[in-house]
């Protein structure tokens, strides 16, 4: 690329002429881009989106066929960006599009084949590999934005092993600012996403210095008042009865409040132990274990955030504890007279947490004192966000920005609602902007002159987004909010802790590029996924800080009597923040950086996952496709073909098959069934909890409700049940499941089979359909679909179901006889005459059309 004089402009083939500011550590890092697969860790706040854009256009440059995918994980920044590559490059406004769920599967085809370069957010394009409606192979440079996500099951992992797979020249770049709290993190990353070596600037090269200033860090200390402090001893006193209890059981030594969350997990593991072996104590525990987990997220709200944010989760606790089904951790804990106590106070209370008073103190000294203009005010938890836009919107122009997702009692905001909110951040109309961690990453935030912290959070990776909020122009201020002898000291010490490691792991990174391409290669490129199961273990962090990091995967609660899987994830209060829409979100083991109770779950060491992901969840998720729309994709000849319901992405199975040699994935939005394996082959999936939820009536839509769909249009349908453990899960009489295993045998038709986990699952539906559409010479075909058919499919249908032909047959019986009526009115002589008929088949045929109805 050409330059001109440092500080001017770049220009170069399809560079917009000037307009890229010229920063020698940028093209530094493109140059060294260029080369192979690289992760690029640049401070926020300088332009890694330019390093990523200046290599995309000299891969694009001189061949027109060449396109470039970046990848942001969530619909604002993916617009941002698109609005930024659009600025920054002479290429045709229509040839950079956005491909989000928001635009429907059809339609993104389209988009995709037209498109020079397609920003997007990751779900989508994994459900397009899926789906098959896109391929890789022109893409010549894959960007994987705020890449530090790359862990679990988080989309970016199968783009980038879909990408080295098919693309014919690929170049991968990953980018963050922080992209993990030490070394074992960032080479997983690397693993993850194929990358080779690692290029980093820090803030004390010299190339980069010149652009960023000193940014301050006050730690602010408030005291609890005693009323908060009398409320949070009488839930710990009821945490340490439940412990005690636990105690009892033999899976534990402790009964202290402030139990680690590495004790907790080992607690569940013992529990399990018992569940496995058919011990009643296990589900016992289980059930105490769930109300434990339950009751710390209480302490941390009264702890940490307000006793209007405890007031809220306990309400939805009692909420919980109404509903039908409710687990008994929730009726016992709503129950417990010091629980009940403690709500009444929490209900009387008619104060702010002292953070709200120090928070106002520090926003007028900024803004009045020291003639600020912006301020960001970051917390966990909506309903902080909520009630601390009330309270400072008494005092200054104060506005929230939150995620798209709804939670009981909380409006989620829209992506337009979000863009309109920094528009006017940006152009000054309101002073002080109150985020959850939704605007942690990448998102285009103005400059500001204070960011504050309402608590401090456990991670390196959060501190390091947050704190790029401000430093860019000039002088930055940062003040953390920290309550005495609380839950925030531990996180304090924890992040301090690992992002002082992480900043010494980055810079002796920057020569280890050689290192990092042999631990990679040691298993070649073409596993480079497989070399990612690193777990890292931080020897140095207390226990109790531990219980910040080391949270248990999310998983959707089954509630119980025995609230065995309620006591692995207290989730009753998630509410996944990432921008997007919480509608059909993949689980993202690490997706889902959260506000709201998604944060407060991590803060309080429960299940959530890691707070700076997303997630799966977040879930960070954006499989929203719209309804009744339907994939147009179809298998090669020598493959078999497996129509997946795109509602089934929740799950790994369709992934999986879509990496099955000789399995070709299609998605849609089927009226029938959950797996389409031929013609005449339906598969309804419930695992185990599912399954058992028709039974006590949990399930929206109730498995026979689907099997009378299902035997309507298929002649084979098949109910798989997935997991362990069917008649001890829940407290449902083992009659009543032997009843309705009869009942889908007898009374529908469908066969049941059952299989232990998803990869089981996975090979049976490869089996079931090699065997159909191989061996039976049977096609795909849905039936029951809400798009219509056309005149020629209606005929192949009609006919293909008289005495179950196939739509093989029936193709060639209508090619031989040119319409219905004539293959209706024709005698079994005439029948053999298409190919594919033989004897048996056509007496078959004339048998049903010409028998007498004996209803």
């Amino acid at each position: 690329m050409a330059t001109t004089d440092e500080g001017e402009g770049v220009s170069g083939p399809l560079l917009a002429d000037g307009f890229l500011e010229d920063r020698t550590y940028q093209r530094t890092l493109a140059d060294a881009a260029l080369e192979t697969h690289t992760l690029v860790c640049l401070p926020t706040g300088l332009g890694k989106t330019t390093v990523s854009l200046l290599v995309t256009a000299d891969r694009l440059a001189g061949d027109v066929v060449n396109k470039s995918l970046l990848l942001a994980p969530t619909k604002p920044l993916v617009t941002q960006h698109a609005e930024f590559y659009r600025e920054a490059l002479e290429v045709p406004d229509d040839e950079i599009v956005v491909y989000t769920g928001d635009t429907r599967p059809d339609d993104r085809a389209d988009l995709w084949n037209g498109a020079r370069i397609v920003v997007a957010t990751p779900e989508v394009v994994e459900n397009d590999l899926v789906g098959n409606r896109i391929d890789l192979t022109d893409v010549v440079h894959c960007t994987f934005d705020e890449c530090h996500r790359a862990t679990g099951d988080y989309a970016y992992n199968y783009i980038a092993e879909r990408y080295h797979e098919q693309a014919r020249d690929p170049l991968a770049t990953g980018m963050s600012a922080s992209p993990g709290d030490d070394e074992e993190a960032i080479l997983e990353v690397c693993a993850n996403l194929g990358l080779a070596q690692v290029e980093v600037m820090t803030e004390d090269d010299a190339d980069v210095s010149t652009y960023t200033h000193e940014t301050t860090v006050d730690w602010e200390r408030v005291e609890l008042p005693e009323t908060v402090v009398e409320l949070r001893d009488a839930i710990n006193d009821v945490i340490s009865d439940r412990l005690s209890k636990l105690r009892d059981l033999g899976v534990t030594n402790t009964s202290k409040p402030d139990v680690s969350e590495r004790e907790i997990q080992k607690i569940q593991g013992k529990l399990r132990e018992l569940m496995n072996n058919d011990q009643s104590e296990g589900y016992e525990g289980m059930s105490l274990l769930a109300e434990v987990r339950k009751l710390r997220t209480a302490v941390t709200y009264a702890e940490t955030q307000s006793v209007e944010s405890l007031r809220r989760y306990f309400e939805r606790q009692k909420q919980a504890a109404r509903s039908s089904g409710a687990s008994k951790a929730d009726q016992r804990m709503i129950s417990e007279p010091k629980v009940r106590e403690a709500i009444r106070r929490a209900e009387d209370y008619d104060d702010l947490h002292p953070k709200f008073r120090r928070t106002r103190m520090l926003i007028a000294q900024t803004l009045g004192i020291e003639n600020g203009d912006r301020v960001i005010v970051f917390t966990e938890s909506r309903d902080t966000a909520e009630t601390l836009t009330d309270f400072l919107g008494e005092h200054f122009t104060a506005r929230k920005f939150v995620g798209q997702s709804d939670t009981e009692g909380s409006d989620g905001m829209t992506q337009n609602e979000q863009q309109e909110t920094l528009d006017e951040f940006r152009a000054g109309e309101f002073e002080v902007l109150v985020s959850t961690s939704v605007a942690e990453e990448g998102l285009d935030v103005p400059e500001v002159d204070l960011v504050l912290f309402y608590e401090p959070v456990p991670t390196a990776i959060r501190a390091i987004q947050r704190k790029g909020r401000t430093g860019r122009q000039t002088e930055g201020a940062v003040s953390v909010l920290l309550a005495e002898d609380t839950r925030d000291e531990a996180y304090f010490w924890k992040a301090r802790n690992d992002q002082k490691r992480m900043e010494k792991e980055l810079r002796s990174l920057k020569s280890m590029a050689g290192e990092i391409e042999s631990e990679l290669t040691q298993t070649g490129m073409d596993e480079f996924a497989d070399a990612a199961s690193i777990e890292s273990d931080d020897s140095t962090t207390t226990d109790r800080a531990a219980s910040a990091s080391e949270s248990a995967p999310h998983e959707t609660e089954g509630e119980s009597a025995t609230d065995a899987g309620e006591a692995a994830s207290e989730t009753d209060d998630t509410a996944p923040e990432t921008g997007e829409s919480a509608t059909d979100s993949q689980p993202s083991g690490d997706g889902g950086d959260g506000d709201g109770q998604a944060g407060l779950d991590a803060f309080a060491g429960g299940s959530g996952g890691d707070e700076d992901s997303g997630g799966a969840g977040e879930g960070d998720a954006d499989r929203d496709e719209p309804d009744g729309a339907v994939a147009t994709a179809s298998a090669d000849d020598e493959s078999v073909e497996v129509v997946v319901d795109q509602r089934e992405l929740d799950a790994a199975i369709a992934k999986d098959l879509s990496r099955t040699d000789g399995v070709v994935t299609r998605l849609e939005t089927l009226a029938v069934g959950d797996y389409v394996l031929s013609d005449r082959v339906v598969v309804e999936r419930k695992t185990v909890a599912d399954f058992l939820d028709t039974l006590t009536g949990d399930d929206e839509r109730s498995l026979f409700e689907q099997l009378t769909d299902a035997a309507r249009y298929y002649a084979r349908p098949v109910v798989v049940v997935e997991g362990e453990d069917l008649y001890g899960e829940r407290n449902v009489h083992p009659n009543a499941i032997r009843g309705a295993l009869a009942s889908i045998a007898v009374d529908f038709g469908a066969s049941v089979l059952r299989t232990t986990d998803e990869d089981e699952t996975r090979e049976l539906l490869a089996t079931i359909a090699t065997r159909e559409q191989e061996d039976e010479d049977r096609t795909v075909s849905v039936h029951g679909e809400k798009s219509s058919k056309t005149l020629a499919e209606q005929q192949e249908y009609v006919v293909a179901s008289v005495a179950e032909v196939g739509p093989v047959t029936a193709e060639s019986l209508l090619t031989e006889f040119g319409s219905v009526e004539a293959v209706m009115t024709a005698d079994a002589d005439d029948l053999v005459a298409a190919e594919g008929v033989g004897e048996v088949t056509a007496e078959r045929v004339r048998e049903v059309v010409g028998s007498d109805y004996d209803g």
